[in-house]
């Protein structure tokens, strides 16, 4: 399938002008994706009430968190080209459906292995969320499309803020059950309401999915996310080689697939083409970043300057803060400033918090330090995220969603790959502590060697 084949909108099909009730549609659409980014970070705080309620051990427990970044990996480019081809408001009220049902048999699990599947079904509702919602808006507001997108930007932060305040609060008022039970009334009003507000988009024919490509790369995420959970255990070890040696088997079967395939899960010029490269190691980057240590921070927070953990996840409050503060402002600047400007002004933003985090002064207040960097990381994140959405959105047009799905794919890889192999290094280190900042310092390099890719995405400015 070619590029032009997957769009189901082409510039031509974009309305001229802004459609009615854009804004109601935008808040409906905005309910679902806290929804789904709050379900990302809410069961960390119900992991031992899970562990102890369900009899599973810790590694299975935590695998209610991996296995939904996994689910949404494989949603995201799948329902991408299902709402080019189907139309975007179908996939959005079926991801409600799937993500609604799944929340409330979650509620109802007997045990971990049967709650860790319900969870991957959830996470296929959820992941299915962000493409669809980024067509919908770019239909409804015509040439403000760019801007609208862009304010999805503060969205996840809150979601991500508040998923372990709530979290925290309904396990010890309630049980760990109603972490999943209050997704359900949500859900349903969505529904109801996307039913009858959102438009519904013209979609091309149906053509065949890819299903052993899916296959492929799920086999390829889940043996090597397997794997890097048991890196603990050494290099040398069964339950870290072999998974790691079957992902890279499967990795290898799936490039063959992609390269000869009619219409692969994934075109290969989302994957190679001009400036997607770049973007998609940017986007890996990100999300170990942003999305993966940034869920850490909380643990550093506790071990190094010895927080209590109300206090250590305040630290992620100033992060969201400054990802708010400044996301709008960045939002409207797109078609003065472009796109590499707050994408390199970004990055250095980002690594410079990590740096602070990982390089306190002595004598200074641990908790007013660490939301100091915290505010700095955030703010390099509301620069550079909105310019990185536009930037990747502007090189194929005609591929709106799929490019979504795409890029949510690598920012939730990276966040896996960030989390796993840094808590099974920092397990076996006799100071975890010391052993994160030194993975702050690690990130940060590799996000400043990776600033130069930002000079070969074409720079764009306007309306893409």
């Amino acid at each position: 399938m070619g590029m032009r084949s997957i769009g189901a909108n082409t510039r031509a099909d974009i309305p001229s002008e802004p459609l009615p009730r854009r804004h109601v549609v935008f808040a409906v659409v905005a309910i679902a994706l806290f929804m789904a980014s709050m379900d990302q970070t809410i069961v960390a705080t119900g992991l031992n009430a899970i562990q102890s309620d369900l009899g599973a051990e810790l590694t299975w427990s935590g695998w209610t968190i991996t296995i939904y970044s996994l689910g949404q990996i494989i949603a995201m480019p799948m329902a991408g080209k299902l709402g080019d081809h189907f139309g975007r408001k179908k996939v959005f009220l079926t991801a409600v459906v799937i993500f609604t049902a799944a929340s409330l048999a979650c509620g109802f699990a007997n045990n971990i292995y049967v709650l860790v599947a319900l969870r991957a079904v959830q996470a296929l509702g959820g992941g299915a969320f962000m493409p669809s919602a980024t067509g919908i808006i770019a239909d409804h507001y015509g040439p403000a499309r760019d801007r609208a997108v862009g304010m999805f930007t503060s969205i996840f932060p809150i979601g991500g803020i508040l998923g372990p305040i709530l979290g925290g609060v309904f396990v010890t008022y309630s049980s760990w059950r109603t972490i999943f039970f209050v997704n359900v009334p949500i859900g349903l009003v969505l529904l109801v309401l996307g039913w009858k507000l959102i438009g519904a988009t013209p979609g091309k024919p149906a053509e065949r999915i890819d299903v052993r490509g899916l296959l492929l790369l799920a086999l390829l995420m889940l043996t090597t996310m397997y794997g890097l959970t048991n890196l603990d255990h050494g290099l040398t070890s069964p339950w870290f080689a072999a998974p790691v040696v079957c992902g890279a088997v499967f990795a290898y079967l799936f490039v063959r697939h992609t390269l000869r395939a009619r219409a692969p899960f994934i075109p290969l010029q989302l994957l190679r083409g001009k400036g997607f490269g770049a973007m998609n190691v940017l986007n890996l980057l990100f999300g170990g970043a942003a999305i993966g240590f940034g869920a850490l921070v909380p643990l550093y927070a506790e071990e190094r300057f010895h927080l209590d953990p109300l206090a250590a996840g305040m630290v992620l409050t100033a992060r969201g803060a400054g990802v708010i503060c400044v996301a709008a402002l960045a939002v409207l600047t797109l078609r003065k400033l472009g796109c590499r400007l707050p994408m390199l002004v970004g990055f250095v933003l980002i690594t410079t918090g990590f740096a602070l985090m990982a390089f306190p002064p002595p004598n200074t207040n641990g908790y007013l330090w660490l939301m100091m960097a915290a505010g700095i990381t955030g703010v390099g994140m509301g620069v550079s995220v909105p310019a990185s959405n536009n930037a990747g959105l502007q090189l194929a047009p005609d591929q709106i969603a799929s490019i979504a799905g795409l890029r949510g794919m690598f920012r939730q890889s990276g966040s896996i790959i960030a989390v796993s192999v840094m808590t099974a290094v920092a397990a076996n280190s006799a100071h975890p502590a010391m052993t994160q900042a030194h993975g702050f310092v690690v990130l940060s390099v590799l996000l400043v060697a990776a600033v130069p890719l930002i000079f070969t995405i074409p720079d764009h400015r306007g309306s893409w």
